[in-house]
């Protein structure tokens, strides 16, 4: 399942980017780019319900990536890496189902294919603090066997 998600993310990837460059409506794109997964409904459905909730969230979540970069201008983060956090940001609020841990690794993993060398240790830095921040609010809300204690190792180790 988690090779297969892989591939349905790096789909939603595209999809996103082809909406921040051309601003076409967002069912054309989900249709041109994940449109083939209907074959497989469940890949089909987690994507277009991905790309939809992460468009809807946009600014919710861009605030959050704001509040972690303040030495940075906004505009100057890549754009892939500006989706790569979108898109773990949105898993880690949205997806109760997903383990923490798995949306951090799944987005370091996507910026350090598709993006800068630097890519995965900035994604890396920014969801880390922002899931210390959701754990540490009571925001995170995760359900099922094993999801929250699978969540960052970061503070066990400090």
């Amino acid at each position: 399942m988690s090779k297969k998600r892989r591939l349905v993310r790096e789909r939603v990837l595209q999809a996103l980017y082809a909406y921040e460059i051309s601003r076409e409506p967002i069912e054309f794109i989900i249709e041109n780019i994940v449109g083939d997964l209907k074959k497989q409904n469940d890949a089909f459905e987690f994507a277009k319900n991905f790309i939809l909730k992460v468009v809807s969230s946009s600014k919710e979540i861009d605030a959050l990536i704001r509040q972690r970069v303040e030495h940075w201008e906004f505009n100057r983060i890549a754009i892939i890496d500006k989706i790569v956090l979108r898109m773990g940001i949105c898993e880690l609020l949205y997806f109760e189902d997903i383990p923490p841990k798995v949306s951090i690794n799944e987005s370091i993993e996507i910026a350090r294919t598709f993006s800068t060398e630097k890519s995965d240790k900035f994604v890396n830095g920014v969801l880390d603090s922002i899931l210390d921040d959701l754990k540490s609010t009571g925001q995170l809300k995760k359900s099922g066997r094993g999801l929250l204690e699978s969540t960052s190792t970061k503070k066990k180790q400090e």
